[in-house]
C-alpha cells in the first residue's frame, strides 16, 4: 500500500482521500484552511456528500486518514502527492491557477526524492508541465520529480460511488513508470484504464464535461422550440434517449446547469481554445443557452403573476442539484437574484444548503425550515432542485397553505395533468401538451 499526500480537502480532495484509505493506503489530507482541518480532525465533514462522512469517520479513526495544515509534517516520505486544490474561474472566463501555482512552490522544498507528483484538480491544458518547472525553480537542484495527470470523474451527490466505481480511469505522463504507480491504485477497480500523455490526459477531463453541458444546453433549446410548436420535450428526450446512439443521459429539460465543474470548465474550455486561435462557437452557444434558460424560468413566472414586484415567491431549492449543499453557480442563486431585482419576496428551503445559501443571499431572502413553511401565504413558488423530497411532497397542502396558484416547475418534476388537477397553475419547461393528444407519450409494445 501506498503513503498518499493530498494537497486540498475540498469536495474532490476530501472525498478521494476518504477513498483511498478507505481502500488500504496510509493517506493525509493537507488544507490550508485551519478552520476546515480542525472541523476533520474533530470528526465534523465541512460538506454535505452521500456516505463522507461514514466514510471519514471509519478512516480516521483506523488511523489510515489524518488531517493537517503543515507541509512540512505531511509531505516528506509520502510516495505520490496528489494536488486537488480548486481552480475557480478567472475575470477572462480562464481557470485560474493560482492555487495549483501556491500548492507546486510549497511542495517543491518538502518532497521526498522518489515521489510522484499527481495532479487530481481539473486543470488548464499544460498544467503538468508547468508544476514540473515550478517545483524544478523551487527546489534548487537536486531529483527531478514525475508529474502525472489523473483527472476526477466524481458527481457532486456521488462522489463516493463514483470514485468506488468508475467508468475509466484516465492517467497522464511522460514518465511510463510514474503512470504505472499511478495505475497500480486503481488495480482492484474493473474499468478500463487510459494511460496517454499529459496533456491529453487534462483534455479529456474538459472535453468529457463541456460535452454533458452540451446535451443538457441542446435539450434546454429544443424544449423551447417544442413550446413554439405545441410538442412535449419529456417525450422528445425519451424517443431520442431510446436511440442506442443517443442515449438517455443528461436530457433533462429544465433551467440548465451549475455548480463549481461545468460553468468554469466550459468557460476555460472556450477561454484556452479561443486565445490559442481556435473558433469554439459552439462552446459559446452552450453557455448563452443555459444562462437564458435561467432568464426564461424567470419570465414563465412575471408571465404567470402578471407582474413580480411585491409578490411573495417561495424557492424550493438552493444546491445546484440534488443530494449536496454546493450552491456555487446553481441556478437557484442567480434565479434568486433576479427575482428580488425584480422587486420580488423571497422565502426559501432547501434540504441541506441552506446556510450556505444564506452566506450568498444574506438577509434578502428568509430561509424557512421547510418546504410548507416556504409555501404559507405565497403568491407562488418557484421549483429550482429536483430534490426527491419536492417530488414527494404533499402538494395538496402546499398549495392550501398558498395565497396563490402559481408552480413553475424549472426541473420538470411533476406530472402536468396532476398539479393542474390539484388546482395549481402549473407552468413547466417544454412540455407544452399538443392538441388532441391522447397519452403522455407512454411506451407501448410494437405490434
Amino acid at each position: 500500500m501506498s503513503a498518499i499526500c493530498i494537497v486540498g480537502a475540498g469536495y474532490v480532495g476530501l472525498s478521494v482521500g476518504a477513498c483511498f484509505a478507505d481502500l488500504g493506503h496510509d493517506v493525509t489530507c493537507l488544507d490550508v484552511d485551519e478552520a476546515k482541518v480542525d472541523a476533520l480532525c474533530n470528526g465534523r465533514v465541512p460538506i454535505y456528500e452521500p456516505g463522507l462522512e461514514t466514510l471519514v469517520a471509519r478512516n480516521a479513526a483506523s488511523g489510515r486518514l489524518r488531517f493537517s495544515t503543515d507541509y512540512a509534517a505531511a509531505v516528506p516520505e509520502r510516495d505520490l502527492v496528489f494536488i486537488a486544490v480548486d481552480t475557480p474561474t478567472g475575470a477572462a472566463g480562464e481557470a485560474s491557477l493560482a492555487s495549483v501555482d501556491d500548492a507546486a512552490k510549497a511542495l517543491a522544498p518538502r518532497l521526498t526524492p522518489g515521489a510522484v507528483l499527481v495532479t487530481k484538480s481539473t486543470v488548464p491544458i499544460g498544467t503538468g508541465d508547468l508544476v514540473s518547472r515550478i517545483v524544478g525553480e523551487h527546489r534548487g537542484g537536486g531529483p527531478s520529480f514525475p508529474v502525472v495527470a489523473n483527472p476526477e470523474f466524481q458527481r457532486e451527490g456521488s462522489a463516493v460511488h463514483d470514485f468506488l466505481h468508475p467508468d475509466r480511469v484516465v492517467i497522464g505522463s511522460a514518465d511510463a513508470g510514474a503512470a504505472a504507480r499511478v495505475a497500480d491504485l486503481y488495480r482492484s477497480f474493473d474499468c478500463p484504464v487510459i494511460v496517454t500523455d499529459l496533456r491529453t490526459a487534462e483534455m479529456i477531463k474538459y472535453a468529457s464535461n463541456a460535452f454533458l453541458a452540451t446535451r443538457i444546453s441542446f435539450i434546454n433549446e429544443i424544449a423551447a422550440i417544442c413550446e413554439a410548436l405545441d410538442a412535449d420535450v419529456e417525450v422528445v428526450a425519451r424517443g431520442m434517449g431510446l436511440d442506442a446512439r443517443v442515449g438517455p443521459a443528461y436530457l433533462n429539460a429544465g433551467i440548465g446547469w451549475g455548480g463549481s465543474c461545468f460553468p468554469k470548465d466550459v468557460r476555460a474550455l472556450e477561454h484556452m481554445g479561443s486565445v490559442h486561435g481556435a473558433h469554439p462557437q459552439l462552446l459559446r452557444a452552450v453557455i448563452e443557452i443555459n444562462r437564458d434558460a435561467r432568464r426564461l424560468a424567470v419570465r414563465k413566472l412575471r408571465d404567470a403573476l402578471g407582474g413580480l414586484r411585491g409578490r411573495e415567491v417561495a424557492v424550493f431549492g438552493l444546491s445546484f442539484k440534488p443530494n449536496t449543499d454546493d450552491v456555487r453557480d446553481a441556478p437557484a442563486i442567480e434565479i434568486a437574484h433576479l427575482l428580488l431585482g425584480e422587486g420580488a419576496a423571497l422565502r426559501a428551503y432547501d434540504p441541506v444548503a441552506t446556510a450556505k445559501a444564506r452566506a450568498v443571499l444574506g438577509a434578502s431572502v428568509r430561509f424557512t425550515a421547510s418546504a410548507l413553511d416556504a409555501a404559507a401565504g405565497a403568491d407562488a413558488i418557484m421549483l429550482t432542485t429536483e430534490w426527491n423530497e419536492f417530488r414527494d411532497l404533499d402538494w395538496a397542502a402546499v398549495l392550501a397553505a398558498m395565497r396563490g396558484t402559481v408552480l413553475v416547475d424549472g426541473r420538470n418534476l411533476h406530472d402536468p395533468a396532476r398539479m393542474r388537477n390539484l388546482g395549481f397553475h402549473y407552468v413547466s419547461m417544454g412540455r407544452a401538451a399538443p392538441a388532441g393528444a391522447v397519452g403522455a407519450g407512454a411506451l407501448t409494445p410494437a405490434g
